[in-house]
């Protein structure tokens, strides 16, 4: 086990520094707050399994049986939890002896930080892994989070993938596509998109699609 002694605080024995930094950084909003439903849980994994409905109803004529359709389970995804944790030794003499009292403070706000950077890390792994085809991070349809053709019992394969890099064109494409998402029985179920996430490379090319005032042409017209 690593135990922090004075050894590691040598400048902060001995009288003269103006400052200490380095564990004092704003931290990052919790990002992955609009991207996943939070659940309490105390049992070791929970499940999740996909009931099909019914398929559209059917005109009946008269004098003819109602139209008996089925319904079933189909595919179940686990959510196995979990424990993230660290933790920090320090010796009573490096805290004694620290002159401006900062040591445990500063190293219990950078466990802090290390904390809640984890939670991050872990949310954005579900999406950093979206398109590994490694049966690891495979959906209960077995197929990547984002993938060209995920199954449906009677609606075919569809899609959650962008066509191509973020540009205004894609982005058209995205919104129809979500719009146009069905059930497994291949009904409409009202999909609509709600936000954009993008990473920092792409913040600057979302703004100028999302934001721009300049002039656009559609269907031979100037608006």
């Amino acid at each position: 086990m690593a135990i922090l002694t004075r050894a590691q605080f040598a400048k902060q024995l001995v009288p003269g520094l103006n400052a200490i930094f380095g564990t004092a950084y704003k931290s990052i909003d919790n990002e992955h707050a609009p991207l996943f439903d939070v659940e309490k849980s105390d049992r070791s994994f929970e499940e999740e399994v996909l009931m099909t409905g019914f398929g559209t109803a059917p005109v009946k004529s008269e004098g003819d049986q109602v139209f008996f359709d089925t319904a079933s389970e189909a595919w179940t995804s686990r959510y196995t939890h979990e424990t993230v944790a660290m933790a920090f030794a320090i010796t009573e003499e490096a805290i004694e002896d620290n002159l401006y009292g900062t040591t445990g403070k500063m190293k219990a706000n950078a466990m802090g930080r290390a904390m809640a950077n984890a939670k991050q890390v872990k949310a954005a792994n579900v999406y950093n892994n979206g398109f590994s085809t490694s049966s690891l991070y495979a959906g209960g349809d077995g197929k990547p989070l984002f993938a060209t053709d995920h199954p449906t019992l009677a609606a075919g394969t569809q899609s959650n993938r962008a066509s191509s890099d973020l540009s205004e064109t894609a982005l058209e494409a995205a919104l129809i596509n979500i719009s146009l998402t069905k059930d497994d029985r291949g009904l409409l179920i009202g999909a609509r998109a709600v936000s954009l996430h993008i990473p920092p490379q792409l913040q600057f090319v979302a703004h100028r699609i999302l934001f721009s005032d300049l002039p656009r042409w559609h269907g031979g017209q100037r608006h």
